[in-house]
């Protein structure tokens, strides 16, 4: 008998193929803009406009060092989903710019739609005990270790990548930005459920 509260293979695939669909799009969008956001593809973000180098080889790089922590702190199939996960969106949002484009899209709209899409993106992906790693994990096992708290944890490293991205951006850019983490943080409060699903 099938136990209900387990998803199949396919299950699993489908959601976690949305979810590195739909965080690329958010990724296009937040680019596009010039925007910035958090977490660890906030600092993949901020290193891509530094450098010129693109985002989707930092975020897989960046990441790497993640994958011992997760496979610490949350076992192997999490672990696997999330290589999966990460790695699919760090292909996606290197080719996806040439399937669409924006011919004019507003900065205030642009971030609600890049929260939306990555809010959607996250949890599809906790959903099927996957995550886009990083940062999460971390501040996870801080929490284990050292008795931090997790949210304090990535909330000090969110204003810490925006205090620096006023020094690459405008600060009207950096607004719009954290309009765009709050709509992000939003949907996850509003319909992450943690006592059935896996955040990170």
């Amino acid at each position: 008998m099938t136990d209900p509260k387990r998803h199949s293979l396919f299950e699993d695939a489908q959601g976690i193929a949305y979810g590195a669909v739909m965080a690329s799009f958010g990724i296009v969008i937040l680019t596009h803009l010039g925007l910035v956001t958090g977490q660890t593809a906030g600092l993949a973000v901020l290193i891509s406009y530094a450098t010129g180098w693109g985002f989707g080889p930092v975020f897989f790089v960046i990441n790497l060092p993640f994958y011992v922590l997760g496979y610490l702190r949350m076992g192997a199939v999490f672990t696997l989903k999330t290589f999966i996960a990460v790695a699919a969106l760090s292909g996606l949002s290197m080719v996806m710019p040439g399937w669409i484009s924006f011919d004019h899209l507003t900065p205030a709209f642009g971030a609600v739609l890049f929260g939306l899409a990555s809010g959607s993106a996250l949890m599809a992906l906790f959903r099927h005990g996957a995550s886009l790693g990083g940062i999460g994990i971390l501040a996870l096992i801080l929490q284990d270790r050292l008795g931090w708290r997790a949210g304090w944890v990535q909330l000090g490293f969110d204003a810490a990548l925006f205090t620096v991205a006023f020094a690459l951006r405008d600060p009207l850019t950096v607004a719009w930005s954290a309009l765009g983490a709050l709509v992000v943080n939003l949907v996850i409060a509003i319909n992450h459920r943690r006592d059935r699903y896996i955040a990170t």
